[in-house]
């Protein structure tokens, strides 16, 4: 099983090894699959680019991928998605009628997938403030995750939290169960891949 997963260049960097090693303990049966990285410039194309996209990834390749994944933040900065379902919709829009593309979304933003490990994250920072309230990806209200841990690390350290510097760092030995029984999107993009490869899903 090949498959292309269009990413922003960041959370390929960040996310895609934890992901790895979590499938290894999920796949050791059905086989693990060629995850192969494509970074989008900055965020996931619009429009009429991702039909092409995803018919080079599926059609044109040498050899051509199985299936197509593409995972977007829903706060982009350019107010295109209201919320997961409808990014994930206008993409499966946007790429029809290819039924071997499968669109998810990371609401409102990859960050919020960090959120469980709060005792990591308190330790980094240098802060005692307590655990976001709330399940991780709703954690909005105009100040997505990503700018909270930019508040949370300035505050406790005096220095900018970095996606490619302090991600891998909170992630590292952490297990990633934690995360994907708190965020149904990020089960969801587990669950795709699972299923792809004939793994056992995750209730």
């Amino acid at each position: 099983m090949r498959i292309a997963f269009i990413v922003e260049g960041d959370t390929e960097k960040v996310f895609l090894p934890h992901l790895r090693r979590f499938l290894e303990t999920r796949l050791q049966t059905a086989g693990m699959p060629k995850i192969v990285p494509k970074p989008a410039d900055g965020r996931i194309a619009t429009g009429d680019k991702p039909k092409r996209i995803v018919d080079r990834h599926l059609n044109a390749s040498k050899p051509p991928f199985d299936a197509v994944i593409a995972l977007t933040d829903v706060y982009t900065g350019k107010g295109e998605f209201s919320n997961a379902d409808d990014a994930k919709a206008k993409m499966r829009q946007w790429v029809e009628p290819e039924r071997r593309f499968y669109p998810h979304a990371a609401q409102y933003d990859f960050e919020a997938w960090l959120l469980p490990y709060w005792d990591r994250i308190r330790s980094m920072s240098g802060t005692h403030r307590p655990p976001i309230k709330g399940a991780p990806e709703q954690v909005n209200h105009g100040n997505p995750p990503a700018h909270r841990l930019r508040e949370i690390f300035y505050l406790g350290s005096k220095r900018e939290y970095s996606k490619t510097r302090d991600a891998p760092r909170i992630l590292h030995d952490q297990d990633l169960m934690t995360a994907i029984q708190a965020c149904p999107e990020l089960k969801a993009l587990v669950n795709t891949i699972l299923q792809l490869c004939g793994g056992e899903t995750i209730a």
